[in-house]
């Protein structure tokens, strides 16, 4: 009889604490529930920022790479080389000009070649005391003349006002000009010095009956890239070119 009292009175309890033992464990899944969101938000942020490093890391990486071939293109040119940084653009679309953080203090002149790691990219045009301003080869205000490497050929290359192309007009149409020739800085009047890489030929166009050919050459240089350019500061100051 006692036992069965006993076993009574813990069936009881047990209906009693029944409630407060699925209230605890409700709790407890909430709590758990709670605590797996808080790890998850956790970790997005985190996987966030770590993206956010790794494109930054990518970034600087590619500028470094950039920056490496820059210097290694300038081991085979005798004259004095400023290396300048881009530090803004001109505001007109219209216009292909540079901002450089070096000036007069730093040995930079009016017409002095501005080299990127493939070749020339264009000429400083305007000089302060610690900043520069060079226009490109593609700017429609600009022109110079160039060689073909193949052939030796001169004629005047002129900017198309497209950042990625150059055009050569008034050649013959029996011009020896083919697509892929380099051209070449010819060193005429003494601006550029003989030899600097500029652009490769894509393109030959000769319409029949006409008396000349429409040349168009891609920049050796991407001009829309890297920070990092090279200031030629021993070039002679005697212009061949169309400044803007």
């Amino acid at each position: 009889m006692q036992r069965g009292a006993t076993d009574t009175v813990a069936f009881t309890a047990g209906l009693v604490l029944a409630p407060l033992d699925a209230w605890d464990r409700l709790v407890a899944a909430f709590e758990s529930r709670n605590a797996l969101q808080d790890e998850v938000l956790r970790l997005e942020q985190e996987n966030r920022v770590l993206k956010g490093q790794t494109q930054r890391l990518a970034s600087l990486l590619s500028e470094n790479a950039r920056y490496k071939a820059l210097l290694n293109s300038a081991r085979d040119i005798e004259d004095e080389l400023v290396v300048a940084q881009i530090t803004s653009l001109s505001p007109d679309p219209a216009r292909h000009v540079v901002i450089l953080d070096k000036g007069a203090a730093d040995g930079v002149m009016e017409g002095q070649p501005v080299l990127g790691a493939e070749g020339l990219i264009g000429q400083i045009v305007l000089v302060g005391e610690y900043n520069s301003r060079a226009v490109l080869i593609t700017d429609s205000a600009h022109a110079l003349p160039v060689q073909v490497n193949r052939s030796g050929l001169r004629a005047i290359a002129e900017g198309s006002g497209a950042i990625d192309r150059l055009v050569i007009r008034h050649l013959a149409a029996t011009t020896d000009i083919r697509v892929g020739d380099l051209l070449v800085t010819s060193g005429l009047g003494g601006r550029f010095p003989h030899g600097y890489p500029v652009a490769r030929v894509t393109n030959v166009t000769i319409t029949p009956g006409d008396a000349f050919a429409m040349v168009n050459a891609a920049p050796s240089s991407a001009l829309d890239r890297g920070r990092h350019v090279l200031v030629v500061a021993r070039a002679a100051q005697q212009s061949d070119s169309t400044n803007p």
